[in-house]
This record gives C-alpha cells, structure tokens and sequence, in this order.
C-alpha cells in the first residue's frame, strides 16, 4: 500500500468537511473490513481515509421512533444489530440475517452506513432492507436527504452517494401484520458471499397474499424487485404449483450474469428452486435458511 494520511474527526459535520465530492483520492473508512482489503489488493489507493469511528455516539443508537419505525444509526456494528432486543422483538427476519453475515469478527467492527454505502452487489443487506421498505439518511455538506434503499445501488460498487456525502441513519417501516424471510444461497459456508440472495415480505389475508415484496440480490448487479412474480402471486391462494410458475417467471425474466459464485444458468435454477421456499417461510413465520 502506499502511504496515506489517516484523519480521526470528532464530529459528524467535520467527517464531511473533509471529503470531497471531487476527489476519489479521500475515502470516508467506518469499520473498514472492505475498504482495508482493497486497499492490500492495490485496488484501492487512497491518499486520505477519514474514520468515522470517533463521531458523535448518537450516530450509533437503536431506538423504535413513536411511530413504530426502527431508527438505526449508520456508525452502529453490526454486531450491535446482531444483539439488539429492538430488533430481536420487532424486525426478527434482520436479526436472523445479521447473525450470517460473514464473521463474528467483522461484525464486531463493520458499521451499518459503511456496508451499505460498498455497493457490493453480493452484500445480504440491501436486498433485505428494500424487500422491508427501508429508507436511509444522507448527510452533506449542504444538509441531510432521505433516500430510499431500493434506490440507493447503481450498480457494481457504485451507489447514488456522492463522495462528500455519508450515511448517518437507517430507518425501517414498522411490520405491520407482515411477516418475513431471507433465503441466502451459498456455494461454500454459510456465512459466505451469497450466490443467491432471495428477501420475501408478505401480508396474508386467510389463505391469500394480499401484498408481497420480492427481492433478489446477488445474482443482478444491484436488488431487483421481481415484480412478474409478485403480480402471478398477489390475490391467488397459494399453491405449490403457483410459486413454482412464479419461480421460472421469475427466473426467466432477469438478466443474470455468470461471477465466480455461480454460473447465470446456475443462479437462475437457484431462484426458480428458492422462490417458492421463501414465501412459504415468510408465511409461516419466517423461518429462513443458509445453505
């Protein structure tokens, strides 16, 4: 790696004074579990890393606002999420995905604001926090915006983030008699990249869905709604046979490309195959799997 200066602010608004929405050279670095593997893989080369380590404790709370929404602030580790009774109590389906997200020594460091502000394609959050509605707070240098999370990836590492811009919070929609579930798909380990990753949201009316979000992520470059699916499924009672046309209509209607975690024939079995299984969890409660 090549030298670099490494600046610890205090403050929120001072992280931001010295970014730069110009400079690719200055990179804001919160639990840098990705940006420090970048960086040894010559990927990256920075001349400044501004740590946002050390801002102000109240970009690190868990509160449920008054109006059932969770308030989740973008410098809090997602272990911190992992354990938070909130969470636990409320929002089950993210607590269940923290606990496979990687390693327990990432999560011990890695911050909510920075995983989401990677754009990596693979990463588990995004898929499960827009399949949930989740909205996210920016701040820079000429104030904050709200910017929704299904908005929020471009594209391989790219995201709608600016370079003096930060996320500071995260906020998710009360569930409101949804239930929910996220299938993650790997090749190798559970708690590794996923091939697939398959977020479900539902609202059953007795025997029928009455709204569904469907998410998938890793196979595309960024979440991607499957909306075919969601219109074959909505209003119909459920039936093995429906979700497994949802499924290949699903399938079918993406654009997958081949990586090193699957081939796109490959992802596209895998989401004709999970489909099914993970509005039937999301159903019954939500129980997911890592396989």
């Amino acid at each position: 790696m090549k030298p670099f200066d490494y600046v610890k602010p205090r403050q929120l608004a001072e992280a931001v004074s010295l970014l730069s929405a110009d400079d690719p050279d200055t990179r804001p670095v919160s639990g840098g579990t990705a940006i420090m593997l970048m960086m040894k893989a010559g990927v990256l080369r920075p001349a400044r890393l501004v740590s946002l380590r050390h801002v102000e404790d109240e970009y690190r709370q868990i509160e449920v606002a008054p109006d059932g929404s969770l308030h989740i602030g973008g410098m809090t580790t997602l272990a911190e999420l992992e354990r938070s009774p909130e969470i636990q109590q409320g929002w089950p389906m993210l607590a269940r995905t923290f606990k496979t997200l990687s390693n327990i020594r990432v999560r011990n460091v890695a911050m909510i604001g920075g995983n989401l502000a990677h754009g990596d394609p693979h990463m588990d959050m995004p898929p499960v926090l827009t399949a949930l509605g989740a909205k996210v707070v920016i701040q820079g240098p000429n104030g904050s915006r709200e910017l929704p999370v299904k908005d929020l990836c471009l594209g391989y590492y790219e995201t709608a983030l600016a370079g003096d811009e930060l996320i500071t919070k995260v906020i998710v929609p009360p569930m409101q008699g949804r239930q929910a579930a996220y299938f993650k798909v790997t090749t190798r380990v559970s708690h590794d990249w996923p091939t697939l990753g398959l977020a479900a949201v539902v609202k059953m009316e007795q025997d029928r869905l009455a709204d569904a979000r469907l998410i998938v992520g890793a196979a595309t470059d960024r979440p991607t709604s499957l909306d075919n699916a969601v219109q074959l499924l909505v209003g119909q009672p459920l039936s093995d046979a429906l979700l497994k046309q949802a499924g290949e209509e699903a399938a079918h209607g993406l654009d997958i490309v081949s990586d090193q975690h699957g081939s796109a024939q490959y992802k596209k079995h895998l989401l004709s195959v999970y489909l099914g299984r993970a509005v039937r969890a999301a159903v019954g409660g939500g129980q997911q799997e890592a396989s």
